[in-house]
């Protein structure tokens, strides 16, 4: 007769049965809480990034002599409600990342990178040195005129005169590029710049990486004291004609506050020139491993959206695959080839809901086309950057946490990417559609409420809007009051010494999973329509973002949704539309510089341009890495000149009607 077991042997038995069937990834994360919970209880965390040991504090102290610690813990006991907060929360710094894909932020170094662009080449580089004076990095954002989002060069043509230098800056040359960041040590781990470009981004983002080579090549010859040799090259260059200069017509005293020359001394020459092959080759191989930034290069919201496109979709394609081929072949591991976007995607009127669901179903596009040509995830996957909005909705509120869990499940578990290639990393910039033209100091308060949201989202960078760019570019005045709003918050809120702030709340998690579970159903929808491309061509995004931005602006008109100083709580003149004090347009002698200066590239480079040209058009023909050869092309060659030899060989955007 079998011997009857003990309740406790019963127990233990059925314990060890359900442990067996426990899922083994499920069980170790139970084990691991304990060392978990004291590893946080420290004052001191350590981690790792790229090899390199990081020791943080994990307190700070309030006024009061409070310690808030950075990193807040549940006080679940139950392994069920752990289980759970780690499978779909968890710390900062752990799958699923939904608290932040860092263990803790960078010291010493805010989120803010301010957008700017205006005029000459000269003059935006004077606002660079005005938004990032005193900064201990330098974040650079890049607004570029219709004339270079378009691919043109600046000129006489009626269509293209009055825009040259208009709502963003106008850059036609390397020259141009060398002009714009010049001042800023562009290798610099402190330094980094962002462009928003699309239709072009290859040539941009060519004209920028040569800038920083010929940077890294001015510090050898001064180290090196091989001044003397560059002079003589530029004289036998610029024997018949004038060098480039760095002039901005509008403050003729010269370079501004801050700047210390670098990048301008080899102005209308390349490093090359002066430099030993073997010695160039590899300042060109270091100074690509070292830069840091972002180019957007988002062709596929584009179409849907913004409307910035120049060459064919397919075309399109090949060279943003190209871009990052070279990126994958040169090590360049520090610059984000494209910065996925929806941002366009909310201005043109979308919710927050289908702005993350398009936005992310482009980047699986976009990781679906790369590996098709033959890259694996891993080498591709981390150079892939986002960049939201963030308006009012309550959506936005976790905007970040939502794309953060689904992209990094997708990349884990379907295309079987690494840590690092799970991690979402993106920008935010508040709604400029939320800015209004009556009441606009009231700006600002949308503005730092969509800030905060972010903030407490663990954005990894962030933009705020001047409260009067509903009506004008904005002043000097008007952005550092929006500069304020970030510097207010990251450093004299308390709340926000707390870096996962918002975990824990029941109503952010509620909305978590709502947004999440809505995102998914548009994915449906889209991969009925063929996927992205499919549904592109039936235009359904666009139609979506349209029905979407009527919904909006039929509220708004009949004041079921409240907007305060536009149609309700009006002031006793109605809040009437204001008109702006100062209306920031670039000036006469800033596009006539820019022509004349354009005109001279072109001249002295008249013989190389032709060469470079069917070089190019020859690789396009041949299916080369057309970036390859565009990188050396854009020494001779200008913007317009480029542009208009790949229609021949790529054809040009016509969009589906």
């Amino acid at each position: 007769m079998a011997q009857k077991l003990s309740v406790k042997e019963t127990l233990e038995a059925t314990y060890q049965l359900l442990q067996k069937q426990q899922d083994p990834r499920c069980r170790e994360l139970v084990d691991e809480w304990p060392e978990l919970k004291k590893k946080y209880e420290k004052d001191l965390f350590e981690f790792t990034v790229r090899d390199r040991t990081i020791r943080l504090p994990l307190t700070v102290t309030s006024l009061s002599g409070t310690g808030i610690r950075k990193i807040a813990l549940p006080q679940y006991k139950d392994w069920g409600d752990l289980l759970k907060w780690q499978l779909q929360e968890n710390v900062p710094g752990k799958f699923p990342f939904t608290a932040g894909v860092f263990d803790l932020k960078r010291e010493g170094e805010d989120p803010t990178r301010m957008f700017a662009g205006e005029g000459c080449p000269e003059r935006t580089n004077k606002r660079f040195h005005y938004v990032s004076a005193d900064a201990p990095a330098k974040r650079l954002s890049t607004a570029f005129d219709s004339v270079t989002l378009y691919g043109e060069d600046p000129g006489h043509r009626p269509d293209i005169y009055g825009k040259i230098g208009n709502s963003g800056v106008s850059i036609a040359t390397v020259d141009d590029a060398k002009k714009l960041y010049s001042g800023f040590d562009l290798c610099d781990p402190a330094t980094s710049v962002s462009m928003t470009i699309n239709g072009p981004a290859p040539v941009l983002l060519a004209f920028f990486l040569n800038a920083a080579i010929d940077q890294q090549c001015e510090k050898y010859i001064t180290a090196h004291q091989l001044w003397d040799k560059a002079d003589a090259v530029r004289r036998e260059k610029f024997e018949n004609g004038r060098p480039p200069q760095y002039r901005n017509p509008l403050a003729p005293q010269g370079l501004p506050e801050g700047h210390n020359g670098l990048g301008l001394r080899l102005l209308g020459l390349s490093g090359r020139k002066v430099l030993d092959t073997e010695v160039y080759t590899a300042i060109r191989a270091d100074a690509l491993m070292k830069v840091r930034g972002t180019v957007q290069a988002d062709i596929l919201k584009e179409d849907q959206a913004q409307n910035t496109c120049i060459f064919s979709t397919e075309f399109a394609l090949k060279l943003m695959g190209d871009v990052q081929e070279y990126f994958i072949q040169n090590k360049v591991r520090n610059f984000y080839s494209v910065s996925i976007s929806g941002y366009h995607i909310a201005e043109a009127g979308a919710n927050p809901v289908t702005q993350l669901a398009f936005t992310l179903a482009n980047g699986f596009t976009y990781v679906e086309y790369y590996l098709s040509r033959g890259m694996h995830i891993d080498d591709f996957a981390p150079s892939l950057s986002f960049f939201f909005s963030n308006g009012m909705d309550p959506e936005y509120s976790v905007i970040g946490r939502v794309a953060r869990r689904i992209w990094a499940k997708a990349i884990k578990n379907i295309y079987k990417g690494n840590e690092r290639s799970q991690k979402l990393k993106y920008h935010i910039q508040t709604s400029g559609r939320s800015l209004h033209a009556q009441e606009i100091d009231f700006n600002d308060i949308r503005t730092t409420l969509q800030a905060l949201y972010a903030i407490y989202d663990n954005c990894n960078s962030l933009h705020t809007n001047a409260y009067d760019e509903a009506i004008t570019t904005p002043t000097e005045e008007s952005v550092r009051r929006a500069m304020a709003i970030q510097l207010i918050i990251n450093r004299e809120l308390g709340t926000a010494r707390s870096e996962n702030f918002i975990q824990g709340s029941f109503v952010i998690e509620e909305l978590t999973d709502l947004v999440e579970e809505a995102v998914l159903a548009e994915f449906d929808r889209i991969n009925e329509r063929g996927g992205v491309l499919g549904a592109m061509e039936r235009m359904y995004q666009r139609n979506k973002i349209q029905e979407e931005s009527l919904y909006y602006e039929m509220k708004k008109n009949d004041g079921s949704l409240p907007l305060i100083g536009v149609n309700t709580f009006l002031n006793k003149q109605g809040s009437p539309t204001l008109l702006p004090g100062e209306v920031i347009r670039s000036t006469e002698p800033e596009k006539e510089q820019q022509i004349a200066n354009l005109n001279d590239f072109q001249k002295r480079n008249e013989a190389q341009s032709t060469r470079a040209l069917l070089k190019l058009k020859d690789a396009a023909v041949a299916g080369d890495n057309l970036f390859e050869v565009l990188m050396d092309c854009v020494e001779t060659c200008s913007l317009g000149q480029i542009t208009h030899a790949l229609y021949e060989v790529g054809g040009q955007y016509r969009r589906s009607m």
